[in-house]
């Protein structure tokens, strides 16, 4: 028989994932800022003449800022990173095969696999 199983996979910090990381963040929030700058000209046409849709540019670009909020925090945290440091990415199903007689406890550890720059570096039981 075979279940699906949950396995964490993380990225070891090195000196090319952190530069790939840095200009991830940074592409976001020019992104960001992009869409802010369009949702207030937006608002500049549309204020004088419907206050309920200028109120709605408004909600989208308060929406946008927090967004960037968080990327300044991660952009932080990537700074403050030493090298070598395992950064959770996702959570991935995989497939294990049950068998009679398997050792239950053993199947269902927690299994992590670290990928460093692109590569499958470990595969961790736990």
């Amino acid at each position: 028989m075979k279940i699906l199983h949950q396995v964490t996979v993380k990225q070891m910090l090195t000196e090319t994932s952190k530069q790939s990381l840095l200009n991830q963040f940074s592409s976001r929030k020019k992104a960001l800022e992009q869409e802010c700058d369009q949702l207030y000209f937006e608002y500049k046409k549309v204020e004088k003449t419907s206050k309920q849709l200028a109120t709605q540019f408004l909600k989208e670009i308060e929406k946008r800022k927090e967004k960037m909020k968080l990327v300044d925090f991660q952009l932080e945290q990537v700074h403050t990173l030493p090298i070598g440091s395992e950064i959770k990415e996702k959570e991935v199903k995989a497939i294990v095969e049950v068998n009679v007689g398997d050792n239950w406890d053993e199947l269902i550890q927690e299994k992590t696999i670290v990928i460093k720059d692109g590569i499958v570096d470990q595969i961790r039981l736990r």
